[in-house]
C-alpha cells in the first residue's frame, strides 16, 4: 500500500472526495501500526492501482463499522470495480464476525450517483441529517447488514 499513495493520490485528484494532500498521513498511521484496526484496500488495473476503499470501527458500538472512503479513478468508473472493493470489505467484515457497515455522503444532487450506488449495492437510506455538511447540504447515512 505504501507503494501506492501516489497513485491514490491521483485518485483524489481525479474525485474531488477530499484533498489528496491528506492522504500520506491518513495512511501512515495504518501502515505504521500493526496493532491498527483500520481496513485499507486498494484496487488495480494492470498492475495500476485505480481505486480504494477505507474503513474504521465504530468505537462505542459492537461490531459496527464505518465506510469513511470509497474512490475509483473517474476513468475506471461504472466497470464494477466500486462494487467489487465494496464486497472485498464487506466479506472481510463478515469473516472477523463484524454485524453492520455504514457510510455517509451528501445528500446534494452532485452526489446522486454516489447514493444510487451505495442502493444498487444493497445499502439502505436510514438516516438524514438536515444540513450537516453545509446549508442546504443534508448528511446522508446508508446502513447495510453483514449478517
Amino acid at each position: 500500500m505504501r507503494d501506492d499513495v501516489a497513485a491514490l493520490q491521483e485518485v483524489l485528484n481525479g474525485t474531488e472526495l477530499f484533498p489528496s494532500e491528506m492522504l500520506p498521513d491518513m495512511v501512515n498511521s495504518f501502515l505504521s501500526d500493526e496493532e491498527s484496526s483500520e481496513i485499507w484496500l486498494a484496487c488495480e488495473v494492470d498492475g495500476n492501482p485505480v481505486g480504494f476503499c477505507y474503513a474504521v470501527p465504530e468505537e462505542l458500538a459492537e461490531g459496527a463499522w464505518n465506510m469513511l472512503a470509497i474512490a475509483v479513478l473517474p476513468t475506471q468508473q461504472g466497470g464494477g470495480l466500486g462494487s467489487a472493493i465494496s464486497r472485498h470489505l464487506e466479506t472481510e467484515l463478515k469473516e472477523r464476525g463484524q454485524r453492520i457497515l455504514i457510510v455517509d455522503t451528501s445528500g446534494t444532487e452532485e452526489f446522486k450517483q454516489t447514493r444510487e450506488f451505495y442502493r444498487k449495492n444493497g445499502y439502505t437510506e436510514e438516516a438524514r441529517i438536515r444540513d450537516f455538511w453545509a446549508t442546504g447540504d443534508d448528511k446522508i447515512v446508508f446502513w447495510k447488514s453483514l449478517n
